[in-house]
């Protein structure tokens, strides 16, 4: 693979701030710049790693106009012909390959890295296939649609070698609130920490729907993929996929795929998992209506005592409790008395490159280009990742059942529930099974 970026060239647009060390850090609510344009540190078009994408609805174009500030996009797939046809127009500038087939695309050997922004229930096979084609992998969040796709995936890596980085941004972007509420509760500046609230948004009502014809410009029967055969609506394609358990796990993955990662770093759960889950729950219950849960109050504990709570009813921020302090972080805000004792008291000039493992934070993508020089793990890694969205499935198969679960964060099983174990994995439709 071409090297996108030396180490050296990475680091410099955050050099003056690393400089200022604890004084930055001290002096609320932004810790690094994060402004510099990391595509000025490519020399030549020869350094720019090529690109492909697939997905390119809202969010794949979205991020394919970011990453084409560092990379050349040569080829974009989807099963929607227009949303192809756009990011090939607008993002790639004429100048990509169009494919319907990911597989032809992942054939080409020029194509050094993938950027996948497809539905959720479309990212585990895609990325497996990916990695196995010897691509480096760019996948948006929540990687997965079940607990078992998260195993498979972090097996993969482990075989390939191949450097995967999910799409949440929260580790590396937001004026690095989140890596400083990361690093305060690392620190002990809250004590004790035994209880983290996650807000994650309440789920969306709506149904029933009526089945129509697909559109021409639509492959329904691809974009289905290994859900379930049913008729065409428009409220289950494109951005409305969120909100059906056959392609997705509603807010509960949607908005927990950031926070509760965060929640799961900040109380040093991010290679393990919770010992039980229980929580209330709501669905709808309206046949060819929206069936992801639209209001939840869940709690998960944890070994350490601590505990883990998501809430569909309190906004979209994250309250992490010590038992010196307490602190609330959302993408707009770092508060509290911790928070303020930074003026007098800051954190070490390094803490937050340590969380970052040595690289600088502000740019997701950049991250990821990074690690694909050093092969190292980028900021938001399989495993970690893995780790806490098997929380919001847990969850979200608490809610589903209706009952407590306990779970085995070794073998990754749920204890002594075999129609509860049996949702870890979802049985696809023939043709479209993930090679694990």
């Amino acid at each position: 693979m071409p090297s996108p970026v030396s180490r050296r060239q990475f680091l410099a647009g955050s050099s003056r701030s690393l400089a200022a060390g604890s004084t930055v850090i001290g002096a609320m609510p932004y810790f690094f710049s994060g402004a510099k344009t990391l595509a000025a540190t490519f020399q030549s078009k020869n350094d720019r790693p090529h690109l492909g994408l697939i997905g390119c609805g809202g969010k794949g174009k979205d991020n394919a106009t970011h990453a084409t500030r560092f990379s050349d996009l040569v080829a974009v797939c989807d099963v929607d012909a227009e949303h192809a046809s756009e990011a090939h127009a607008k993002q790639a500038g004429g100048k990509a390959t169009i494919y319907e087939d990911y597989r032809k695309l992942l054939d080409r050997g020029d194509i050094d890295v993938v950027m996948i922004a497809t539905p959720d229930h479309w990212h585990t096979q895609i990325a497996v296939d990916a990695l196995r084609a010897g691509k480096d992998v760019y996948c948006e969040k929540p990687l997965t649609l079940t607990i078992d796709e998260g195993k498979i995936l972090c097996q993969v890596v482990k075989e390939t070698g191949g450097v995967l980085q999910v799409g949440t941004q929260q580790r590396s972007e937001h004026g690095n609130r989140f890596l400083a509420a990361v690093a305060l509760a690392h620190a002990g500046r809250l004590g004790t920490v035994r209880k983290v609230e996650c807000g994650v948004g309440g789920g969306e009502r709506g149904g029933p729907f009526k089945s129509v014809t697909p559109p021409k410009h639509l492959n329904w029967d691809k974009w289905l993929g290994q859900a379930p055969q049913v008729p065409y609506m428009k409220e289950r394609c494109h951005y409305d996929f969120r909100w059906w358990y056959e392609y997705s796990g509603g807010k509960m993955t949607d908005w927990g795929a950031h926070n509760v990662d965060i929640a799961t770093w900040a109380i040093q759960a991010d290679r393990t998992g919770p010992l039980s889950i229980e929580g209330t729950g709501k669905h709808q219950n309206i046949p060819n209506g929206y069936n992801t849960a639209i209001e939840f109050n869940v709690r998960c504990k944890y070994r350490s005592g601590a505990e883990i709570i998501i809430r569909h009813d309190i906004g979209y921020g994250i309250r992490i409790h010590g038992d010196k302090g307490d602190i609330y972080v959302s993408r707009g805000e770092l508060k509290g008395k911790p928070v303020e004792e930074l003026q007098d008291n800051p954190l070490p000039e390094d803490a937050i490159i340590k969380l970052c493992r040595g690289m600088t934070p502000g740019n997701h993508y950049g991250n990821f280009l990074e690690c694909t020089r050093t092969r190292d793990l980028p900021i938001s890694d399989v495993y970690t990742h893995h780790r806490a969205l098997t929380t919001c499935h847990l969850a979200n198969i608490c809610l589903r059942i209706g009952r407590p679960l306990k779970w085995n964060p070794q073998t990754e099983q749920i204890e002594g529930d075999s129609v509860a174990n049996s949702w870890l994995k979802r049985e696809p439709r023939t043709g479209y099974e993930i090679a694990g």
